[in-house]
């Protein structure tokens, strides 16, 4: 699809708007009805439950964001609906309830979590398009993994497609790629394949090449993550479209 303007209008709360200045945690849907009522663009991660339902959760493991420990995949969605997140009394959402709280109010960004497997239809993908099908709010659907992002484009055609990006060189979330691999995803090498509708590039490893010629030559709208400071956005006005940011009121 061509690149949707709603997708650079409104600087986009990483994780909902959360942090002490809310009281909110992040992914919580208390945290999107502060998005919500800021204004702003939402964005949040997507994992699957043991009984594949995409939960709206950040991280592989419960243990940092609850009082419970181990895979977020190991446990069915039922069983991580009765998880609280840590601080709050609010248990870990789906994508069908944060939909139903935000019912096209605003853009959402949801960012699929890779486990890098190589399956040509990823479950994780599949189960989202499902439960997006009928939403009629403004969606992107964004991934580090390629593969993902075609898997998305694929399933949800109708839908934006991005590819979340950083130098991946030094990167230890990347060490189990190869060298060529973690090159190829620094440089957006699989653009021509991929035919991302934007890319989302970490504020640190800006400016670069890669992201300029996609961005001038070939126009695909370029936000930022996850800008936390005035000078970042200071940098993020320069070189970039809109900022995905947290721990401030943009």
């Amino acid at each position: 699809m061509a690149a949707a303007p709603w997708l650079t209008e409104q600087p986009v709360a990483h994780r909902g708007l959360h942090g002490a200045h809310t009281g909110a945690a992040e992914n919580a849907l208390s945290s999107v009805e502060a998005a919500l009522d800021g204004g702003y663009a939402v964005e949040v991660d997507l994992q699957l439950s043991a009984d594949g339902v995409p939960m709206v959760f950040h991280d592989d493991t419960l243990d940092r964001m609850t009082d419970a420990e181990g895979p977020v995949r190991a446990r069915t969605a039922d069983a991580l609906g009765a998880v609280t997140l840590r601080g709050t009394g609010e248990p870990i959402p789906t994508l069908a309830e944060l939909l139903r709280v935000t019912a096209g109010r605003t853009p959402l960004f949801l960012e699929l979590k890779t486990d890098w497997r190589r399956e040509r239809e990823p479950l994780l993908a599949r189960r989202t398009a499902e439960v997006i099908a009928a939403y009629a709010g403004p969606i992107a659907l964004m991934s580090f993994d390629p593969e993902l992002v075609s898997a998305c484009r694929r399933l949800s055609p109708d839908r934006a497609h991005g590819i979340v990006a950083q130098d991946c060189a030094n990167s230890r979330a990347f060490a189990h790629l190869s060298v060529m691999e973690r090159f190829a995803l620094t440089h957006l090498l699989h653009a021509p394949r991929t035919r991302p509708d934007f890319v989302a590039y970490n504020i640190h490893d800006l400016p670069n090449a890669a992201t300029s010629v996609l961005r001038h030559a070939f126009k695909l709208p370029l936000l930022t993550w996850t800008v936390r400071t005035g000078a970042e956005r200071e940098k993020a006005a320069r070189c970039t479209d809109q900022i995905i940011f947290e721990g401030f009121r943009a």
